[in-house]
């Protein structure tokens, strides 16, 4: 295993706010993985959703643990059946305590799994569902961002989300794993979401995005770990888990020229208002 980030003291507060722990890559050293984020200053973790089963899954695992909590949600590679009967089930899983958002959702043209038209079906009913229960939203965007964008600023326009208690949120949803431009960015913000960023920041390679953050706003920047992929820098290439997020927090505060601990104290905060959840 290689060499982990520092060990923060017990004022150290990090939050990885997507990161797939349920998954099997963590079955034989879960328990080892989550002591190392703690060693890490990691305090809390949110498991998004791909698909209905491994919603449950990620729910089973967060009851047996205080720091971990769940978005719920069909992934839109996984969304070639998704209807009414899973927009049900995601509707009574989503009241469960530990449910604190929807997703992760949105649109993956990428890998060509699903139809784009299938795609956005499930897409639009998990926003209207987001907007009907109140949660904020976990978005996935790979080479669909004029398609993503179009779709969530219709959402946040219409009247089913200005009535919903959603609108009344702090902020409306985060844009996972952002690699956009500062363009979508700034559109982002108009709709009240977060941008996160993730491990492909650290990458040497990572120019664009050196580059782009620090024209970003600072007080709209979550931090995640997307584990067990997008490992950061040095140990790319090797499997990704929550203590590395300190490795996101370490590069965030080197490109906006603050310090690590009030890049962690600032993305930490805002992902606990972000989510509703407390310290």
């Amino acid at each position: 295993m290689p060499a982990q980030p520092e060990e923060a003291d017990d004022s150290f507060f990090l939050v990885d706010s997507h990161c797939h722990l349920d998954l099997s890559h963590f079955d034989e050293d879960r328990a080892a993985v989550l002591e190392r984020a703690r060693a890490a200053g990691v305090r809390r973790i949110v498991i998004p959703g791909i698909d209905v089963a491994q919603c449950r899954g990620a729910l089973t695992l967060a009851e047996q643990r205080p720091e971990l909590y769940v978005a719920v949600g069909v992934h839109p590679n996984s969304s070639g059946d998704f209807g009414a009967s899973t927009l049900d089930e995601l509707r009574r899983l989503a009241a469960h305590s530990k449910v604190v958002a929807i997703g992760e959702i949105g649109l993956d043209y990428y890998w060509d799994r699903v139809t784009p038209a299938q795609q956005a079906l499930a897409f639009r009913a998990q926003l209207a569902l987001a907007a009907e229960l109140g949660l904020p939203v976990i978005i996935h965007n790979r080479d669909a961002s004029d398609d993503v964008a179009a779709i969530l600023e219709a959402w946040v326009q219409s009247a089913d989300f200005r009535h919903s208690p959603l609108a009344t949120r702090p902020y409306v949803g985060v844009l996972h794993a952002f690699g956009g431009d500062v363009t979508l960015a700034e559109r982002a913000c108009g709709w009240n979401f977060l941008l996160g960023i993730a491990g492909p920041v650290t990458f040497k390679n990572a120019r664009q995005m050196r580059e782009l953050i620090p024209q970003l706003r600072l007080d709209r920047l979550l931090i995640e770990t997307d584990a067990p992929y997008l490992t950061p820098h040095p140990y790319r290439g090797k499997r990704n888990e929550p203590g590395y997020v300190a490795l996101v927090a370490e590069k965030l505060a080197q490109l906006t020229g603050v310090s690590v601990a009030e890049t962690a104290q600032r993305t930490g905060a805002l992902a606990l208002e972000f989510f509703g959840l407390t310290e």
